[in-house]
């Protein structure tokens, strides 16, 4: 009884902290997305001309996100029964955008006038054992040029 006591103040726990710093990392996601609004971003590759520069530099960001317990318990329940495991999908989306946005930061302070050829890498950092909590490490790389 008292392990599941442990267990029922661990999950609630992880919601509510959970909850709130992803709510949090959201706001902080959309001010700093609306303040750099204006750099040209390109997913185009090799086979496209790029823009004529007079410079042109490799920019990266990277960001490791964890998952907190509550999310990672009702995803173990939710791939029991298989289908779309939504409670990840924030967590990435999270990555993603922070990845992305330290990138821009980044070529922004060199003085880019747009990022072309981005690319996104992700890769998983708790292992595979299938337990304990997950990790996410999100790289967006990308070309300025000026």
């Amino acid at each position: 009884m008292e392990e599941l006591i442990v267990f029922a103040v661990l999950l609630g726990i992880g919601y509510f902290f959970g909850t709130r710093t992803e709510k949090q990392h959201f706001r902080q996601l959309q001010q700093r997305e609306q303040a750099i609004q204006g750099l040209m971003l390109s997913t185009a590759g090799a086979k496209v001309s790029l823009p004529k520069a007079h410079q042109a530099q490799l920019f990266t960001g990277s960001v490791v996100i964890s998952s907190d317990f509550f999310k990672t318990f009702i995803a173990g329940v939710f791939s029991f029964f298989g289908g779309r495991i939504t409670v990840y999908e924030s967590l990435l989306e999270r990555g993603r955008r922070e990845a992305i946005l330290r990138m821009e930061e980044s070529a922004l302070g060199w003085g880019a006038d747009q990022v072309v050829n981005i690319r996104i890498q992700t890769a998983e950092l708790s292992g595979n054992n299938g337990q304990g909590v997950i990790a996410i490490e999100v790289i967006a790389y990308g070309t300025g040029v000026r």
